[in-house]
């Protein structure tokens, strides 16, 4: 079970957002708080796994709040939730080690979507060994910590890479390879090689959906 904090001003807001987490198995809502002040001491007496975190407080700027509970040793998971659409608020978020950020509004979907990759990731097999870089680069994908974007191999663009990148982040679910194709412009054997690119360097989970007959079908989505 994973225990969760969720912190927002708006008491409404803060309700809504614990009832969405609250019907997703496997998490728990164990506080809520409205200000920097009320988060840090939540996160000091309940120790939750992860923060849903508001970065529009009335005492502080939320990113400040995971400055304090960074200093405090409290090592809990951060998740944005935030209306904060500058480009500067997202990169300090990453470089603060957010394990994602989350446009306000958003639906139900949304969230779940991103709190079932959250807990894929923590529970990834903690006693990997690596033996190269790409499984370097794996690992930092799901422990959400940065890292530089491998080298793409020959035939691959990076200007159709970000569209690729693009359209799995702005998508709610998983892709398939045509759906994917038809929202960049370019064909399906194209982006079926930029998604397994994607995947190979851990950056993509790769799902199965089945049929009535035939083959699976690989369905994508973007794991950071």
């Amino acid at each position: 079970m994973i225990d969760v904090l969720v912190v927002d001003d708006d008491f409404m807001v803060a309700r809504i957002h614990r009832g969405f987490v609250e019907r997703i198995d496997g998490f728990r809502v164990i506080g809520t708080a409205s200000t920097g002040e009320q988060a840090i001491a939540a996160v000091d007496e309940h120790r939750p796994d992860l923060v849903l975190l508001d970065l529009y407080l009335p005492d502080m700027f939320g990113l400040d709040v995971v400055a304090r509970i960074r200093a405090a040793q409290h090592d809990c998971d951060v998740l944005v939730i935030s209306a904060a659409r500058e480009a500067e608020a997202v990169r300090r978020a990453v470089r603060y080690g957010a394990v994602n950020y989350l446009l306000k509004p958003f639906g139900f979907d949304e969230l779940r979507n991103r709190l079932k990759q959250y807990a894929a990731r923590r529970t990834a097999p903690r006693t990997e060994v690596v033996s190269d870089q790409a499984d370097v680069d794996r690992v930092l994908s799901r422990s959400g910590s940065p890292a530089t974007a491998p080298a793409l191999p020959r035939g691959l663009s990076s200007e159709t890479a970000e569209l690729v990148e693009r359209a799995l982040r702005t998508h709610d679910g998983t892709l398939s390879a045509s759906e994917c194709a038809d929202r960049v412009g370019i064909s399906r054997v194209s982006a079926r090689r930029y998604l397994e690119h994607f995947s190979g360097t851990g950056r993509v989970e790769v799902s199965l959906r089945y049929g009535a007959a035939g083959r699976p079908e690989r369905r994508y989505s973007w794991l950071t």
